[in-house]
């Protein structure tokens, strides 16, 4: 993960019977759903509602490196970090743990752009959201 990264949100999220696979794993689909979670709690807790109208944040890229494989029962420890927030964007980079183990499982990655709903064009990341990354 890059250098220029801040820790901004760590969320824990149980493990259910349901997100394992045939192969008896956590399905590689969930994984971008624990790290949906993290993001959305991280922007709530800044009070900015994700939801579609006005401006709101949307993901452009996502992509996920599964290290080592989740089971049923546990735990998942996301950490979310942030990088230095552009004009309309924010990378984010997420480490992907069991609570209580310091084993990365799986770390992944994802660009958020600030956009106006009714448009669809990106406009300046709100003040809020720049501040907190930069102080």
């Amino acid at each position: 993960m890059p250098s220029q990264r801040k820790l901004v949100q760590t969320s824990l999220i149980p493990i259910r019977w349901g997100d394992m696979d045939a192969y008896g794993h956590v399905n590689n689909t969930v994984y971008f759903r624990y790290m949906e979670q993290s993001r959305v709690e991280y922007l709530e807790k800044l009070g900015f509602k994700v939801m579609p109208r006005g401006s709101a944040p949307v993901i452009i890229n996502a992509s996920c490196t599964f290290l080592v494989p989740l089971n049923y029962p546990g735990v998942v420890e996301v950490r979310l970090f942030c990088g230095h927030p552009g004009r309309s964007s924010v990378p984010t980079y997420y480490e992907i743990r069991l609570q209580g183990d310091d084993t990365v499982y799986a770390t992944g990655e994802s660009k958020i752009v600030w956009m106006d709903v009714a448009t669809g064009k990106s406009v300046p990341i709100p003040d809020a959201l720049r501040a907190d990354l930069t102080g």
